[in-house]
């Protein structure tokens, strides 16, 4: 299976100009390399040149895909990009390909919600988009606000990992909704990921 491969720009190119290998555009994020992949997405993996190792396949419920001579590869949580360079290196370190080059599309999204609870106006749970991000202070505003009873500054993010571990953070929303100079309301730590269960408490008074 060696081959020598095209470089990167010429390998776009050509694979641009062939639409039938392509998930439609319209329903699938392929072209969108900051998309991050989760469990059940199912997606077309192709392997430029390696027509044998192309397949379409569905993520796990522990993240992984498995794939033709190199088996088990973890990519949920990975940006589409990032999956490309995992599934690369998997066959580049297991000496199988020697500049392998993988394109990714997704041929059908995982169901992508996440819920909020406790002291806002409209509980409940809320789709996330898929070619942007949303925030925990996105999701409080979708859901009407805090309530005036709301401790907004002791919000916590449960997130549940592939592998059934919970992680909790605690988000001072208050302190973001109303600029105060410590809070960081750019902070990636505050993007949400699929599943992920937001609570607001109520303020003892």
């Amino acid at each position: 299976m060696q081959r020598l491969l095209l470089p990167l720009a010429a390998v776009v190119a050509l694979w641009a100009s062939q639409p039938a290998l392509r998930a439609d555009s319209s329903d699938t994020v392929g072209t969108i390399p900051s998309y991050v992949l989760t469990a059940t997405d199912r997606l077309r993996i192709a392997v430029y040149q390696e027509d044998d190792l192309s397949s379409i396949v569905r993520i796990d419920a522990n993240g992984d895909v498995n794939l033709l001579l190199v088996g088990e590869v973890k990519i949920a949580g990975f940006t589409v990009r990032e999956a490309q360079k995992v599934i690369e290196d998997a066959y580049r370190d297991g000496r199988f390909l020697r500049d392998p080059q993988v394109i990714i599309t997704v041929e059908e999204y995982a169901p992508r919600e996440v819920s909020i609870g406790g002291q806002v106006r409209n509980p409940g749970r809320y789709p996330l988009p898929i070619e942007s991000t949303m925030t925990v202070i996105d999701l409080v505003t979708k859901a009407g606000g805090l309530t005036d009873i709301a401790k907004g500054g002791s919000v916590t993010i449960t997130h549940i990992t592939p592998d059934g571990k919970k992680i909790t953070t605690t988000v001072d929303v208050d302190s973001i909704i109303k600029g105060k100079a410590q809070a960081k309301a750019n902070d990636t730590t505050l993007q949400l990921q699929p599943g992920d269960i937001v609570y607001v408490p109520e303020r003892i008074i």
